[in-house]
């Protein structure tokens, strides 16, 4: 996967002077669009569309100082169709405009091009399991939220908190099937995955009922699911299962992500600080 991964930036470096077709991009890593761009945000740290941005404008950069050829020129041949929105789009990443920086000879941000590399640590093993499910409906409480890569998300405690626990006390008796018990459930997430993104949260159960009055229902299509478990630290090791899923578990075996939604089982301590966590993610065999 890694390698397929790396042939396909490869292909963006040889187009940056054009346009980038993410829909190729996906054909060269031999995986779909969906699944390219989820597993590029969790190696990289950034959506696929930013990175190929940066490099453009990076490589746009270099031949701006280089002062040979007029900066309408350089706009044209990365893109984009006036001098104005080249100039917006390099201010955004090189914080000065390009005529500035050509008088100036001002420094400029730079994007490395990536390599995707294993590299082995430690000996400890992800705990997982497929489970092929019918289609089935999620029921409960829903809200629009950012996402958030690392510690508490606000947004979710403050939603959380404000559902009436009589009306929570009834949608968690609907619960009928795995995983058990109220669950967290992200759906309708950016594909770049980038930081402050948003999201559909809901609060709710796993079941095969509708949803009462006052409560919201996703219906979820058959398919396969993988099922990780961990335990440790809230909510850090939830975050880093999700992490250790797309940056170890995908490149080591023959599945990728599916469109669907994230559901995510977690009992904490008496005290909140622990978490024993059940992540349920949608996917498929690749070449299925």
């Amino acid at each position: 996967m890694l390698e397929r991964l790396n042939d396909a930036l490869e292909h963006i470096e040889r187009r940056l002077d054009r346009q980038v077709d993410i829909a190729d991009v996906a054909r060269v890593a031999a995986t779909s669009e969906y699944h390219l761009r989820r597993m590029f945000s969790a190696l990289a740290g950034m959506p696929l569309s930013e990175y190929v941005r940066r490099r453009r404008l990076t490589v746009a950069g270099a031949a701006v100082l280089a002062g040979r050829e007029p900066l309408l020129d350089i706009a044209v041949r990365y893109g984009y169709g006036s001098g104005e929105a080249f100039a917006r789009a390099f201010r955004a990443v090189h914080g000065v405009g390009p005529g500035e920086a050509r008088r100036t000879g001002a420094a400029l941000v730079s994007q490395p091009r990536l390599t995707f590399r294993l590299t082995v640590e430690g000996s400890s093993s992800m705990r997982y399991r497929t489970v092929e499910r019918p289609e089935f409906n999620v029921v409960g409480f829903r809200a629009r939220v950012p996402l958030v890569h690392s510690g508490p998300n606000q947004a979710i405690i403050d939603f959380v908190r404000g559902i009436d626990p009589a009306a929570l006390e009834r949608v968690a008796g609907l619960s009928d099937q795995e995983p058990a018990g109220v669950v967290a459930v992200c759906d309708d997430l950016d594909p770049g995955r980038a930081e402050g993104t948003e999201l559909d949260y809901y609060h709710g159960v796993v079941t095969s009922a509708p949803a009462p009055d006052g409560a919201a229902a996703l219906a979820v299509p058959a398919g396969t699911w993988a099922v990780f478990t961990t335990s440790g630290p809230a909510p850090r090791a939830v975050q880093e299962l999700w992490r250790d899923v797309f940056t170890q578990w995908f490149p080591a075996n023959p599945y990728r992500g599916r469109p669907g939604p994230e559901i995510l089982r977690t009992r904490l301590s008496p005290d909140g600080t622990e978490a024993d966590a059940e992540l349920w993610l949608p996917v498929e065999r690749e070449g299925g």
